[in-house]
């Protein structure tokens, strides 16, 4: 028999007003992140009527609910929740861009946290990582400033020098290599938030190394 106080698909049991703000702002920033009701209930692995119930008030998420669906609007749980979040500066200097380094390819935070967009500068050196497919939700843009880059967009390979830029949805499979045995520096964007930048350059999938 089951209990009355178990939830389907991770809601939490009580009245409408547990959580009275969450709601529309469910809707607000589901619209924000260009989803529509259908693709992040699939996303999030929920029923579009289940997730129409979450933004109108009729049942309310739980917090690995609400972890989930920060994730896909790129976002956080405390602006789902309505926390107020410190103002950021619009300016990112050069001397406070620190150095980070993952899976042998060098980067450095060129714009705010918290955004719903990244931005970074990366240093990809020769025969890094070049057999790595990546595949995951967002759209990706870069910027070749110095060194040549091999980016391969599914069975399409591209080869761009400095100056060239490509802009790509990064469901679409891609890698990424310096051509050049000095490596290559890009500009970087991608719509990402809530990843961390390092899953981007690391991780292991087998594959044609050229």
């Amino acid at each position: 028999m089951s209990s009355p106080d178990l939830a389907p698909e991770g809601e939490t049991p009580g009245s409408a007003d547990t959580l009275p703000a969450v709601a529309p702002r469910l809707r607000a920033l589901r619209r924000r992140a260009a989803l529509t009701l259908e693709s992040a209930a699939r996303a999030a692995g929920l029923s579009p009527a289940h997730l129409s119930r979450l933004e109108t008030g009729q049942r309310q998420p739980s917090l690995p609910m609400l972890l989930a669906l920060a994730r896909i609007y790129g976002t956080t749980v405390s602006e789902l929740l309505g926390e107020t979040v410190a103002d950021r500066d619009a300016v990112v200097r050069a001397t406070d861009m620190e150095p980070s380094a993952a899976g042998g390819w060098t980067y450095w935070q060129a714009g705010a946290a918290g955004r719903g967009m990244q931005a970074l500068r990366v240093h990809v050196p020769y025969g890094s990582q070049g057999d790595i497919v990546r595949v995951h939700p967002g759209e990706e843009w870069l910027y070749v400033l110095k060194g040549r880059l091999r980016l391969r967009l599914g069975d399409a390979t591209h080869r761009l020098a400095p100056g060239d830029s490509a802009h790509f949805d990064s469901l679409t499979p891609h890698r990424i290599a310096a051509q050049d045995e000095g490596g290559v520096e890009l500009l970087f964007v991608h719509t990402l938030l809530q990843s961390p930048t390092a899953t981007l350059c690391l991780g292991h999938t087998p594959g044609e190394t050229s």
